[in-house]
C-alpha cells in the first residue's frame, strides 16, 4: 500500500505537513471530522498544496520529517516547482 507525504495549506496560510496511506480519507479528516490534527482543526479549511508517493512508511516518514525541518521558503519552493 502506498503512503503520501502531503502538504496542505490552511486557511491562515500556515502550512501543515502529514503523512498517511489514504490522501482523500485524510484531507476530509483535516476539513471536517474531530479526527484531523488539532493544528489543522482550527485552522480550516485546509487545501492540498503538494504530495508525494512512497513505498513503505518508513520511507514515508523519514521524507515527512524532513520537509518539517525546513524552513517555510523551502517548502513553499517545493509546492511552486508543481505548479
Amino acid at each position: 500500500m502506498p503512503y503520501c507525504v502531503y502538504i496542505v495549506e490552511c486557511a491562515d496560510k500556515s502550512l501543515y505537513i502529514g503523512c498517511t496511506n489514504n490522501l482523500e480519507r485524510r484531507l476530509e479528516q483535516h476539513n471536517n471530522s474531530k479526527c484531523g490534527a488539532h493544528y489543522t482543526k482550527i485552522r480550516r479549511p485546509v487545501v492540498l498544496k503538494y504530495s508525494e508517493k512512497y513505498e513503505t512508511l518508513a520511507e514515508a516518514r523519514r521524507r515527512e520529517q524532513e520537509i518539517k525541518s525546513w524552513r517555510r521558503e523551502k517548502k513553499l519552493d517545493l509546492i511552486n516547482k508543481i505548479n
